[in-house]
């Protein structure tokens, strides 16, 4: 029978058809996924928390005593009524810091102790020297650890809300101030026109070798890479070395001898292969990252063994998947843990600023409890409830979830006899030809 020519294989419409089925749904899927899930995220921002902390003692205005912070408060409350983009969370300074420190929050309005005192001292009858009264001033704390993108939009809105305080309470000064019987200046009426002095600072400052905020993210996305090629040499290599695959050096073609074994053994052995490689390159990850590159990181020990069984987790799931659905697994694989997992990790835009369908996938994506573990791991001091504790679980049942799919679905296949090369002692099939039924020839050694 002669070999086909390139031009003949070319003109198969059957190779047409599936390759081309297969990049359409892959580059349509990616598109969708990975642009869908960021196109808009103010469009779809919904309840980012936000602490608002009113630490005024008041002061005593026209002969009583008054709280204006409880009344910027309130403003808030009031006008976030209407819009639930943020999630404006009452809380003492105390508990800001600690959600802060937890990447709880994305950032913080802070209302200081002195602000009713200094609001006061704008309008006294005698104050100090004409527009050396101190104004009052309130901060806006922000939170990189937690994602640069959300507290971004954590620190407009909260400008936008002491801002509009600002304005609020300028217009009651000058209300007060039209009432008296010497007039203002002009100047010290635009200063009582907006008289709040707004100030930025870092409420749980990262490191300058942080990615400013971003190295937990990427450090993930290498995780999962790692764990993932690492699954496609693993299954390579053991089919190789069962006889089912050859391999090419160059001009050279190797096989071994096929080895008939059962798929839950070929899985088996894969897993055992997988948990060795996951040490060297959970090891080789943190010696780069950490040793080389000199990224900001603390807890290595932890961090160095949290590296390794990810790997290893992401490793063996993608594994289950090669072994349950053969080469399409590949690509189950890589939609799963890179195509709907990156645009729900919440690691860039947060997951309260994604469309509901991503919000539902982060629930359970792996990057997502990958990157929350590792943002404890190197910006909130390993605590258990900043996202370490709920990594460590979801890594646990996406483990036995694997374990347990993967080894049901190769003893299913091997119960009913779907084998990967039919054995030499199996009963042809009487309605296949002979010759299939056989052993496949034994492979002549490697040749050039």
């Amino acid at each position: 029978m002669p070999h086909p020519t390139p031009p003949s294989v070319l003109r198969r419409p059957a190779l047409w058809i599936g390759t081309g089925l297969i990049a359409a749904v892959v580059s349509m899927l990616f598109a969708l996924l990975y642009v869908g899930g960021n196109v808009n995220p103010r469009g779809n921002l919904r309840d980012l928390p936000v602490a608002l902390v009113n630490s005024d003692s008041g002061a005593e205005i026209n002969g009583r005593h008054v709280n204006l912070g409880e009344q910027v408060v309130s403003g808030i409350q009031k006008a976030a009524q209407g819009e639930k983009s943020i999630d404006w969370q009452v809380v003492s300074r105390e508990e800001a810091d600690k959600r802060l420190g937890r990447g709880k929050v994305f950032g913080a309005l802070v209302i200081p102790a002195d602000y009713s005192a200094t609001v006061a001292g704008l309008t006294a009858p005698q104050p100090a020297p004409q527009g050396k009264a101190a104004p009052p001033t309130m901060t806006v704390l922000t939170n990189q650890a937690a994602g640069s993108i959300g507290s971004s939009m954590s620190s407009q809105a909260a400008q936008k809300a002491a801002h509009a305080a600002s304005a609020q309470l300028g217009q009651e000064l000058l209300k007060q101030a039209g009432a008296q019987k010497t007039p203002l200046p002009t100047a010290a009426q635009l200063k009582l026109a907006d008289p709040v002095t707004v100030t930025v600072a870092d409420g749980h400052p990262v490191g300058q070798r942080s990615a400013m905020g971003l190295s937990a993210f990427y450090y993930a996305l290498v995780l999962v890479v790692c764990g993932m090629l690492g699954a496609n040499v693993v299954n390579s290599q053991v089919d190789t070395a069962l006889g089912y695959l050859h391999t090419d050096f160059g001009p050279v073609r190797k096989r071994e001898p096929v080895q008939h074994t059962s798929r839950v053994r070929t899985l088996a052995i894969g897993i055992a292969l997988m948990l060795g490689l996951s040490l060297v390159m959970g090891t080789l990850v943190e010696v780069a990252t950490v040793g080389i590159l000199d990224m900001d990181a603390s807890h290595l020990g932890l961090l160095w063994l949290y590296s390794v069984a990810t790997i290893a987790v992401v490793g063996i799931g993608s594994l289950a998947l090669f072994a349950a659905f053969g080469t399409p697994g590949m690509l189950l694989a890589t939609i799963v843990f890179v195509a709907m997992a990156v645009p729900s990790s919440g690691a860039t835009v947060p997951v309260q600023a994604l469309p509901g369908f991503f919000r539902a996938l982060a629930e359970f994506e792996p990057l997502r409890q990958i990157t929350e573990g590792l943002r404890s791991l190197l910006y909130y001091g390993a605590q258990a409830d900043a996202g370490l504790t709920r990594a460590w679980a979801s890594m646990g049942v996406a483990l036995v979830a694997a374990l347990l799919f993967g080894f049901a679905v190769t003893r299913l296949y091997d119960r009913k006899g779907l084998h990967r090369i039919p054995r030499p002692d199996a009963e042809p099939d009487a309605a296949a030809p002979a010759e299939s039924a056989g052993t496949p020839e034994a492979p002549a050694p490697a040749t050039a």
